[in-house]
């Protein structure tokens, strides 16, 4: 089966129609318990939780108690859902603590652990192909290797849903979670919060219940109050530098550089947020200069500010100098992974050598 995003895995459940096997891929703690809720919710009526759930944690485990209870029809309901913790583990590894590829995979089918590595894999896909019409098995991952014959067998089986968030979907439910919480949130400090938190449900709602408390007695929850409260996270403060390199103010890029850190902030995570601003403003340069960060947002897909800074520095440069950019940003975050530089005195040539290019007065568009 397809990949699946949260709200496709909604849909399905919404018509209650039993699913053989449900994949639920990532770490996010908010969005895997609200849809393995969702899924409990949907096929066991709780007055018969005592029957028809159960756990298995599959890591180091027989799989053959899975597939038991699978078989089992359960007492006193017509549905029953198993929650199967663990199963990445069945996946092989290199000896560098890698997952090995398909050819590692033939070689360990010739020893004992191997072999019966391939019996549980085989039993897996036989049970999958036909599964039990009253279980509903629910297997939790923190992520899965597409070069693995376990990620075959379940992407052909089995609803595969990756716990992620888009931007508008990110919004909706940040709007969400402060009407549970009793207040409300303007739509674009929704915006603003969920870019901050890079969509991750778990973080947001850490933030709104912050906001929450902030906010209390006040009628909603405003961009400002998002900026003053929330932990500012690298893709805000990186318009502010983006502005200063754009408006080749080196001074004042250098001091703003090592202020961040002082603060400790990691170089190659400020290198990537770097270099995320730098193919945001190379989209922007397709917008006209007079865009307003609104519309500019719909397009670039991020918040109406950060939208309308991408838009006003890109202008600054020319493409030439943004693609430079990119590669000087590109060659730094090689050095710093790979070398062990002068991290402070990198830095200050990296920005220094970025700062520079608006200097060049280039009009090419």
């Amino acid at each position: 089966m397809p990949e699946a995003t949260t709200e496709r895995l909604f849909a399905l459940l919404a018509k209650a129609k039993p699913v053989g096997a449900i994949v639920l891929i990532g770490t996010d703690p908010y969005l895997r318990d609200l849809c393995r809720n969702k899924i409990i919710d949907t096929y066991v009526p709780d007055a018969m939780r005592g029957w028809a759930l159960g756990r298995v944690d599959l890591d180091g485990s027989d799989w053959g108690e899975l597939f038991q209870r699978a078989d089992t029809l359960p007492m006193m309901a017509s549905c029953q859902v198993i929650v199967a913790t663990g199963a990445e583990s069945i996946e092989i590894r290199s000896k560098g603590g890698a997952a090995a590829d398909e050819d590692d995979e033939e070689e360990d089918a010739g020893s004992g652990e191997g072999d019966e590595r391939q019996e549980t894999l085989k039993a897996l896909a036989k049970y999958l192909a036909s599964p039990a019409p009253f279980t509903v098995l629910l297997f939790e991952v923190p992520k899965l290797d597409r070069r693995q014959r376990l990620y075959k067998i379940l992407a052909e089986h089995a609803l595969l849903v990756e716990l992620t968030l888009d931007a508008a979907a990110a919004r909706t439910l940040a709007t969400n979670m402060a009407v549970e919480l009793g207040t409300k949130i303007e739509p674009l400090a929704a915006a603003i919060l969920a870019e901050m938190v890079d969509s991750e449900p778990a973080r947001m709602q850490m933030e709104i219940e912050k906001l929450a408390a902030y906010t209390l007695g006040r009628p909603s929850i405003t961009e400002d109050d998002v900026r003053v409260v929330c932990v500012t996270d690298k893709k805000n403060t990186v318009w502010e530098l983006s502005e200063m390199l754009s408006t080749g103010r080196r001074a004042e890029a250098l001091t703003f550089l090592s202020n961040l850190l002082r603060d400790g902030d990691e170089p190659v995570a400020m290198i990537g947020a770097l270099a995320w601003s730098y193919r945001k403003m190379i989209e922007a340069r397709a917008l006209s200069p007079s865009t307003n960060g609104f519309n500019a947002a719909r397009v670039l897909k991020i918040n109406p500010a950060a939208a309308e800074a991408a838009v006003r520095n890109a202008h600054r440069f020319s493409k030439a100098d943004l693609l430079n950019g990119l590669v000087a940003l590109g060659e730094a975050d090689s050095q710093l992974k790979s070398r062990n530089p002068d991290t402070q005195a990198y830095m200050q040539f990296l920005v220094a050598r970025l700062a520079s290019a608006p200097g060049k007065k280039s009009t090419a568009y």
